[in-house]
């Protein structure tokens, strides 16, 4: 790697997922993405810059912020403190100083020997569970080299890897991780270009470009062994019969032959507080969960385009729906378990 690529952008290192591929999973998000999807559930993770953050349940009032702050980025007021992202320069002298560690600094490097490392303090879960590491983001071939390396150290001490990508990046960048990847997480949105770039600020063909990229390398080589697609179902946006139909026929016209499954994967309104500590409105916040019987509807329009009932699964938790607890709502799965 060259000197620029020893270090990474890490925004979270997430232990003990169970959403990111198959078995128990240390989840490494990294920090930029090539798309700004209106949904977002990581907004912190679009920037490819560290940012400031600010906790109000943390927060005890005592202007330390203000004073230290070398840029005058800082303002208390009723309604808490106030970052001038124009003057922030995230310099992280603050959050040093807060003595309620109220402000965060989103977004550390990291060495490729370090995260290597820290990700196989969880080897034993990895190994009992058929788990892994999974590379997320943001969008992680962004840094591509780095997760190159990264994955290739991690094979070679027989961790089971797997790309979480959202496809708008060079087919170069994605061949320096694929061949490192024992598995990709492939995004397809929508498959109607316009709305696309209206809520993604990118048009698809690129995406839809690269997913046969990927579906053809993987015919031709032993790593990676298998295709997962997900499609988020956000209400107003995604979550349209048509466009799941259209998602539908593609995948089995295609790449039929080598996507192994493809998640549905439900809207969720936990990152509303996200953007409010950056300071960004979300145009998703007042959007309710969907029902079960919809995410089963959406299940359904995916069969009946020709997807295997196999293959096809939604994921992630319901609203509360008669006497139906949200918990046993949660993770829609088909006939036979997927």
């Amino acid at each position: 790697m060259t000197q620029k690529t020893k270090q990474a952008t890490v925004l979270e290192i997430v232990r003990m997922s169970t959403e990111d591929g198959p078995g128990i999973r240390t989840t490494v998000f990294f920090k930029g993405c090539s798309l700004k999807c209106a949904w977002c559930h990581n907004p912190e993770s679009i920037s490819p810059e560290p940012q400031l953050c600010w906790f109000a349940n943390r927060c005890i009032g005592c202007r330390t912020c203000e004073a230290v702050c070398p840029n005058d980025a800082l303002t208390l007021s009723e309604d808490g403190v106030h970052i001038d992202r124009d003057r922030c320069r995230a310099c992280g002298t603050c959050a040093a100083e807060c003595p309620g560690n109220a402000l965060e600094i989103l977004g550390t490097p990291w060495g490729v020997d370090d995260l290597v490392a820290e990700v196989l303090k969880d080897r034993a879960y990895f190994e009992t569970s058929g788990g892994g590491v999974t590379a997320s983001g943001g969008e992680p071939v962004m840094q591509s080299e780095f997760v190159g390396e990264f994955f290739k150290i991690l094979r070679g001490h027989g961790v089971h890897t797997a790309l979480d990508t959202c496809g708008y990046c060079s087919k170069t960048a994605l061949d320096r991780v694929l061949p490192y990847s024992a598995m990709v997480l492939f995004d397809i949105k929508l498959m109607d270009p316009e709305r696309h770039r209206m809520y993604t600020g990118h048009g698809n063909r690129r995406i839809l470009e690269n997913l046969l990229h990927v579906a053809d390398y993987i015919r031709s080589h032993v790593h990676p062994s298998a295709l997962w697609i997900r499609t988020p179902l956000i209400p107003g946006a995604t979550a349209d019969h048509e466009n799941i139909d259209r998602i539908a026929r593609f995948i089995n016209t295609e790449i039929s032959d080598g996507v192994n499954r493809w998640e549905l994967c439900a809207f969720n309104n936990l990152c509303r507080d996200k953007y409010l500590r950056l300071g960004q409105n979300w145009m998703f916040a007042a959007t309710e969960l969907m029902t079960q019987a919809e995410l089963d509807g959406y299940v359904q329009t995916a069969v009946a385009a020709g997807i295997s009932r196999e293959k096809v699964c939604w994921t992630g938790s319901s609203r509360f729906e008669n006497n139906t607890s949200e918990k046993e709502a949660a993770g829609g799965k088909s006939a036979d378990g997927i």
